[in-house]
């Protein structure tokens, strides 16, 4: 448990500071998450559509506010 999440904080963004982007080490860290993924089954995914309209909801509901059942058509 952190006991000054402040003085972490700022520990971290000094050394996001003091180290420039790396693209080619994240790349590694992405391509090593990937493999990760797929040996424990997560990816690729059965089917990839599924959830999608649940995702398209929350986006509307996010960017425009919730719908009234009129707008639903319920």
């Amino acid at each position: 448990m952190v006991k000054n999440p402040e003085l972490l904080a700022e520990f971290e963004k000094k050394l996001a500071r003091s180290q420039p982007p790396d693209y080619i080490r994240g790349l590694a860290i992405y391509e090593a998450l990937y493999r990760e993924a797929v040996a424990l089954g997560v990816l690729p995914l059965k089917n990839p559509l599924e959830g999608l309209d649940t995702v398209i909801a929350l986006t509307r509901d996010l960017n425009y506010g919730p719908r009234t059942p009129r707008q639903t058509g319920n």
